[in-house]
């Protein structure tokens, strides 16, 4: 009887290894399954307010791969009181991204520490870490596959994700990742106290350049009861950008060498 429950409790402990495996295998693949040397898109970023009002901003964001990982550049174009903000953001394959940010009526460029991950990304309900969690390195979590279900007609995926590090943000990240396509379309965002605190939607399934996306995402902060949206307006693949917009000195002068 002895040697049957170490039997069945190795089983047991086999099997949770492989769906663990499985789980982290399927968040890579959608992190992973657009195919381009560079991204250049233009958006739309619309923000409402707990009272209904409503204000709209216009950015660029400029992405490509380096011999670390991907690199991002999100420039603000409109309204005035944003205008010439610029944020970067670098891969780094042994923890945490590094971030930097240059701010409208600011002289100098700003880094961002890890734990400033959960400050608000320019007045938006973005946090600096969920503009960045798109890249986000699956080994930095925990992946559980909890189930499998429909979410508008479509079969998905459910996977929590429990980051490894303590220190960030989210006690834990629930996404639903569409099972033929591998695109992730719900992301819940639960707090410390493992709360739920903001829920991301993405919507807008669209072709481009024979790649399968979504061009709007939606974050939702519950106890606020306001949101952020971004519209993807244009989105160009493998265009040539230079290596220097990828430098803190283009985030200072809005120019590159």
């Amino acid at each position: 009887m002895k040697n049957r429950i170490i039997f069945y409790t190795l089983l047991a402990g086999a099997a949770f290894a492989l769906y663990a495996q499985d789980a982290e295998a399927i968040v890579r693949s959608s992190r992973n399954r657009i195919k381009a040397d560079t991204v250049s898109t233009r958006s739309r970023m619309v923000l409402q307010a707990k009272a209904g009002s409503v204000t709209e901003r216009l950015l660029d964001q400029y992405s490509k791969d380096g011999p670390k990982g991907k690199r991002a550049v999100i420039v603000f174009q409109k309204p005035d009181t944003v205008a010439g903000t610029r944020f970067l953001t670098m891969e780094n394959p042994d923890g945490a991204d590094d971030r930097w940010i240059f701010l409208t009526g600011q002289s100098k460029v700003r880094r961002i520490a890890a734990s400033d991950g959960s400050g608000s990304f320019v007045g938006t309900d973005f946090s600096f870490d969920d503009i960045s969690s798109a890249s986000r390195n699956a080994a930095l979590d925990t992946h559980t596959l909890l189930r499998e279900e429909e979410l508008d007609g479509a079969a998905c995926y459910v996977i929590q994700s429990t980051p490894k590090d303590s220190s960030y943000q989210y006690s834990k990240m629930i996404q639903w990742i569409v099972k033929d396509t591998k695109i992730t379309v719900k992301i819940e965002l639960y707090d410390k106290k493992n709360t739920l605190v903001k829920v991301a939607e993405m919507s807008g399934l669209k072709e481009v350049q024979g790649r399968l996306i979504t061009t709007v995402t939606k974050m939702t902060t519950l106890a606020a009861g306001t949101s952020t949206t971004i519209y993807m307006d244009i989105i160009e693949y493998d265009k040539n950008i230079p290596e220097g917009v990828f430098t803190t000195a283009y985030l200072e002068t809005g120019r590159y060498r």
